[in-house]
C-alpha cells in the first residue's frame, strides 16, 4: 500500500460519516497510506483539525469536499481538491449548498410525516448535528427507533436478508423520484460550481460517474469538459472493473486526471471498509496539483 492514496473518505463531519477526521488519519497511517482527501458532504468542518493531525502522522491531507450539485435534473456530486477551505467565496459556497439540503431535508420529513411515520425534524437535527442531514440520515433515525418499538412500516428494513443495507433501501423505496417521499432537487447548478472551481484554487473531479443515480454519459463528460470539469473518479466502491474501465477511457480521450476513492463512510457502508481501495496511486495527486491554479 505504500504511496496508495483514497481521495474520497467521509468523517464524522458528514451527517452519514462515523469516524472523527484524527482517527481516519490514523488508520490511513496504519495502512500505508501515503495520501487522503477528506471529502464531507457539503461541509469543510474537518479542517484544519485533521491538517493538524496529517502534520503529526506524516500522512498527507489533500483538503477536499464533496458538493451536492445538478445537472440535467440528476444529482451529481462534485469533489473539489486543494480548496482554499478558508476562503471567503468557499465558505459563501458552502453555506448556500448546505442551507439547500437542509430545506430538502425537511420537506422529506414533512412528507414521512403524512405517510404516517413517526418521525419529528428536532431527532433528525440531533443525528445529523451540525451538517445537512442526508436521506440516508433521516432514515438511519426511523430505523434506530425501531428499538423502542416495532413500526409496521418499517418490517421490511428489519428483516435479515435487508437490515445490513436497510438505510439505502428505505432510501429507493421512499425518497427517489417517483416515490412517496420524493422531493425535487433544490441543489445549486454543477455549471454555477464550475464557474467558480478555479476561484476556489481548487480543481474539480467528478465523483463516482457510474452510481446508479448519477449515470454519467460520455455526451455528459463532453459539455462538463467545456465548462472546466478537470477530472473523474474512476476507481470508486460504485464501479466493477468493467465500468472502472469504461471511466478510464473517457478520462484519457478527455484530458481529465482519473483518481481514486472509496468513498468510505462508516456503518452506513458496511460493504465499503476502509481499506477496500486497490487503485489509487500517489501519481493522481501529482496530476491534480499541476492543474490547480497558480
Amino acid at each position: 500500500m505504500v504511496g496508495s492514496v483514497d481521495l474520497h473518505i467521509h468523517s464524522d463531519r458528514s451527517s452519514d460519516g462515523d469516524y472523527p477526521p484524527s482517527r481516519l488519519v490514523s488508520l490511513a497511517k496504519e495502512k500505508g497510506l501515503k495520501a487522503i482527501s477528506i471529502t464531507d458532504h457539503d461541509t469543510l468542518d474537518a479542517y484544519p483539525e485533521v491538517l493538524r493531525v496529517g502534520d503529526e502522522l506524516g500522512i498527507e491531507i489533500i483538503p477536499g469536499i464533496e458538493l451536492t450539485t445538478l445537472f440535467e435534473k440528476r444529482e451529481f456530486h462534485l469533489l473539489l481538491y486543494f480548496v482554499d477551505w478558508e476562503m471567503k467565496l468557499v465558505k459563501e459556497l458552502v453555506k448556500e449548498v448546505a442551507q439547500r439540503r437542509i430545506l430538502e431535508a425537511k420537506e422529506r420529513v414533512g412528507k414521512l410525516q403524512k405517510l404516517g411515520f413517526a418521525l419529528e425534524w428536532e431527532e433528525v437535527l440531533l443525528e445529523a448535528g451540525a451538517y445537512p442531514p442526508l436521506g440516508v440520515t433521516i432514515a438511519q433515525v426511523l430505523l434506530n427507533k425501531t428499538d423502542k418499538g416495532n413500526d409496521p412500516l418499517l418490517g421490511k428494513y428489519l428483516e435479515s436478508a435487508y437490515k445490513l443495507y436497510a438505510p439505502y433501501l428505505f432510501y429507493k423505496d421512499y425518497f427517489a423520484e417517483g416515490q412517496p417521499a420524493f422531493v425535487p432537487r433544490q441543489n445549486v447548478h454543477l455549471k454555477d460550481v464550475l464557474a467558480i472551481a478555479l476561484q476556489t484554487r481548487g480543481v474539480s473531479v467528478l465523483a463516482h460517474p457510474g452510481a446508479p443515480f448519477q449515470q454519467v454519459t460520455k455526451k455528459d463528460l463532453g459539455v462538463l469538459k467545456g465548462l472546466g470539469l478537470q477530472g473523474m473518479e474512476v476507481y470508486t466502491s460504485y464501479h466493477d472493473a468493467s465500468m472502472a474501465a469504461y471511466y478510464e477511457g473517457l478520462a484519457v480521450s478527455l484530458d481529465m486526471v482519473p483518481t481514486a476513492g472509496s468513498d468510505f463512510h462508516g456503518r452506513i457502508k458496511p460493504n465499503v471498509p476502509f481499506d477496500s481501495l486497490e487503485n489509487g496511486g500517489y501519481w493522481m495527486v501529482e496530476e491534480l496539483r499541476k492543474r490547480r491554479p497558480i
